[in-house]
């Protein structure tokens, strides 16, 4: 209503008898969305006829359409013709690398995210760390366009090891000074892999980093009980196979025997593929939740990888969205599958699924799945972007409903990181991350692929931006296969 309205309206009121009461001005949004269906993840419900009012960074009302359109009025409005509305969608786990010369590649899958309506992702550490901080406080600042990042910086590891851009620590000392590293740099939590680091070592930097007020993340050394890493801190396991391990009868004798080199590491695996007990991992995993320790499955770069005999994915139009030097990157991982026996590929396959059924033994047990993709370089054919909606239809055929998918990719990223009063719903005070989908995800969750538009830090990307978005990553790839004198993949 305008304040012209409220004025006529006002002298008719006391032309009639009526005593004038000022009537109140609608407030004033600068996003109003109409006719949403808002989906309620945590209660796995919709409420349709919904409208939802932005400001800035902000969800500052939400509620039934008529109530709504009677108190706030707003620069634009977005009809939503019913469909869905979700929380913007959390990728944690993600990489950026490939060396200096592949940063502009690495760039360029910022928008892909954004394009995929996911909102904010979480740098689990390449070998470009310092550019991913700059990059942080660049989309935080508004300079640069793309998901909200949230990074753990270089990753802490022994001495020359395998990963490139990580503080490598061969003493408790180097650790201390590494923590004050990523202090130093602001991190938002602390990842620890065990390339070359010593197992005690790898005890020592979770339990400091837990002192230090950050949450620790890592690759568990096969010298080490799982149960071991998170008494000494580790907040989150990343990668399903971690999880499995926990659930060996023999993990503590294999553990030893590995750490005193009796036996290398393709024995240890068969050992605890072979030990396996459904009892021993519901109680490890039970514990797990009751500590409050988070898992990130990343079922799908496992799975692309065990499967390259069924679909090598050199014909995949997603890599059309994938730099030269980042695709070069994925030789590594191919070639070594490549190598494989009939029978070893075999094992592959059975690997894949024994360690899959897991998954929904650890939502039986309360564990909060993550969703997070590994996505990045060397991780072949895992594409940023499309990659996180590959994973959460894997958690569906592995066991979880959709719903609780669903809640992997939007709440459990928030909740582990402490930041549930800012994420994770579509209610006033919540930040405005926000994705329109054409179907309902409770139901069938490749619906979150059906996306009309994506709200970004308030900014809104219909789905003409959003094309335009992956047009030009296309044609810088297409520039760049063609300075390479390669072709482009259509």
């Amino acid at each position: 209503m305008s304040a012209r309205t409220v004025c006529l309206l006002a002298f008719a009121l006391a032309g009639a008898g009526v005593p004038a009461v000022p009537l109140a001005s609608p407030k004033v949004a600068d996003v109003l969305i109409q006719h949403a269906t808002i989906v309620d993840v945590e209660a796995a419900t919709t409420r349709p006829g919904q409208s939802v009012a932005l400001r800035g960074e902000d969800i500052v009302a939400v509620g039934d359409d008529a109530s709504m359109a009677s108190r706030w009025s707003a620069a634009r409005r977005i009809d939503a013709g019913n469909r869905y509305l979700v929380p913007g969608l959390w990728d944690m786990h993600v990489h950026f690398g490939g060396g200096p010369a592949l940063i502009e590649e690495n760039k360029a899958l910022l928008p892909l995210y954004v394009a995929h309506g996911i909102t904010t992702v979480r740098d689990a550490s390449g070998d470009l760390p310092q550019q991913v901080l700059q990059w942080r406080g660049q989309i935080a600042s508004g300079a640069l366009e793309g998901p909200r990042l949230l990074t753990s910086g270089a990753k802490i590891e022994g001495l020359e090891p395998v990963w490139k851009g990580t503080l490598e620590v061969g003493s408790e000392a180097d650790v201390d000074a590494a923590i004050a590293q990523l202090r130093r740099d602001r991190v938002d939590f602390v990842k620890i892999t065990d390339s070359t680091l010593k197992p005690e070592l790898f005890l020592y930097a979770a339990s400091a980093a837990r002192k230090a007020g950050l949450k620790a993340s890592g690759h568990i050394p096969m010298a080490l009980t799982v149960e071991q890493a998170v008494d000494a801190g580790l907040a989150s396991i990343e990668h399903l196979d971690y999880a499995f391990k926990a659930g060996s009868r023999e993990q503590a004798a294999i553990a030893a025997d590995f750490g005193a080199g009796r036996i290398d590491r393709a024995q240890a695996n068969q050992r605890l593929d072979a030990s396996f007990d459904r009892d021993t991992a519901m109680s490890a995993y039970r514990d797990f939740a009751r500590r409050g320790v988070f898992v990130t499955p990343t079922l799908n770069g496992g799975r692309i990888l065990d499967f390259l005999d069924q679909d090598d994915h050199r014909h995949n139009p997603y890599l059309a969205y994938i730099g030269p030097g980042l695709r070069a990157t994925y030789a590594w991982r191919v070639d070594r599958a490549a190598k494989a026996t009939p029978a070893q590929v075999q094992a592959r396959h059975r690997q894949y699924h024994q360690v899959a059924a897991v998954l929904p033994m650890l939502q039986q047990a309360g564990v909060t799945i993550i969703a997070g993709t590994d996505a990045g370089f060397l991780n072949a054919f895992n594409y940023p972007g499309i990659g996180l909606h590959q994973e959460l239809q894997l958690f569906v055929r592995e066991g979880l409903t959709p719903p609780q998918a669903l809640a992997a990719a939007t709440r459990a990223g928030p909740a582990w990181f402490g930041q549930m009063d800012r994420y994770g719903s579509v209610e006033a005070g919540k930040a405005a991350d926000l994705v329109l989908l054409d179907a309902n995800p409770l139901q069938d969750i490749s619906a979150t692929e059906s996306i009309n538009t994506v709200v970004l830090r308030g900014k809104v990307h219909d789905r003409a931006a959003l094309d335009a978005m992956l047009q030009q990553v296309r044609s810088k790839v297409k520039a760049w296969d063609a300075a390479q004198g390669g072709a482009r993949v259509d």
